[in-house]
This record gives structure tokens, sequence and C-alpha cells, in this order.
């Protein structure tokens, strides 16, 4: 019996609420848990990973064993193939339950995997992601007016809370690309409960 290759799937990741978008397209293995999909997401978009996060796919959602995840099924033992192979196309990501980033995943393509390429792999996306801890979309909307305006009354609170300079317009692709080969995904699946 010959053996299956691996598949890869990719993957669109818009955060929601944000105008104009801020997104990444990602080519991920098809093998892997939603765990190591988190880490993914949040290195391709640029969070902290500091926070708890959640997947709501087909009405059921999915996270990190913690202490008021009763009824949240555990990520780090969902593989990603197994959930898309019964025709899962779209769903939701959401990072930092406090903030409320909410991420669309979409399936754009199911290919083989290429001999000598490393995934996961970002091959596009647009706009820098918003800082950790800075309010969820409408605070986002407050910081960016903040060090838009020299005249705002926390102009220089924020630039100072961000280290002196944000562009919200900068997306690196090889930085990103950078930041995903960096990454350890193996030890996304520890339990951490």
């Amino acid at each position: 019996m010959a053996k299956t290759k691996k598949q890869v799937y990719q993957l669109k990741i818009t955060l929601k609420d944000i105008k104009p978008a801020i997104w990444r397209r990602v080519q991920v293995e098809s093998d892997m848990t939603l765990r190591q999909l988190s880490c993914i997401t949040q290195a391709a978009m640029g969070w902290g990973g500091g926070h708890l996060h959640m997947f709501i796919i087909g009405g059921a959602e999915y996270s990190a064993p913690h202490e008021d995840s009763e009824g949240i099924k555990d990520d780090s033992k969902i593989v990603l193939g197994k959930l898309l192979a019964k025709g899962i196309k779209q769903f939701t990501y959401e990072y930092d339950m406090g903030d409320g980033w909410k991420h669309s995943v979409v399936l754009e393509a199911t290919l083989p995997a290429e001999a000598g390429k490393t995934y996961p792999l970002c091959l596009a996306g647009a706009r820098a992601c918003p800082p950790d801890d800075c309010g969820g979309p409408y605070g986002y909307e407050d910081f960016l007016k903040a060090i838009g305006d020299k005249k705002h009354p926390q102009h220089k609170e924020m630039l100072d809370w961000i280290g002196g300079d944000f562009d919200p317009e900068l997306f690196d692709l090889e930085e990103t690309n950078a930041v995903l080969a960096e990454t350890d995904y193996d030890l996304a699946n520890e339990d951490f409960s």
C-alpha cells in the first residue's frame, strides 16, 4: 500500500471588526492539532501569546483546559485535518478573551505538501497586528487616534507604552516567516492544566 502524501491547508486568517483588514495567508500541515494552529495564528498575526484562546468550529468550542473550560474540548487532542475532512470551510479563532480579538479562518485550498518546503509558511498579509492589551477593536481604534494626533491628551503616553513607534500599515513577510520558523509547535501540545 502506497504511503499517502501529507496534505497542506491554505488558510486566510482575518482579524474581525477592523477596517482596513488585517490578515495573513498561511499554509499549514493537515496533521497539526488545533493548539498548534493557535500558536501559528498568534505568530503569523503578531500576537504575544500571553492570553487564552478558543476555536469555535461547527458549533463546538475548543481551547486549552482552564478553570472555566467546562464543556470546551481540549484543542491539543483535535487534529485539524480530521475536522476539515468533515467539510468545514470556515471557523472562528478568538485570542485574548478580555480584549476579544476574533479572527475569521477560511480554508482556501487543500494542497499536497511540497518536498523541501518547510511549514507553516506565510504567503502574504496586510497591516500590522494591534498591540496586545490595547483593549480590543475599539481600544485599538482609540490607540491609533492617540498616536496619530500629537495634540491628543494620550499621545505621549501611548507612544511610550508601545515603545516609541507603531506603524499600523507595516507587514513584513520575511519577519513573519522568521517568527514562524523559530516557534516550537511541539510545546503547544503540553498539558498546561
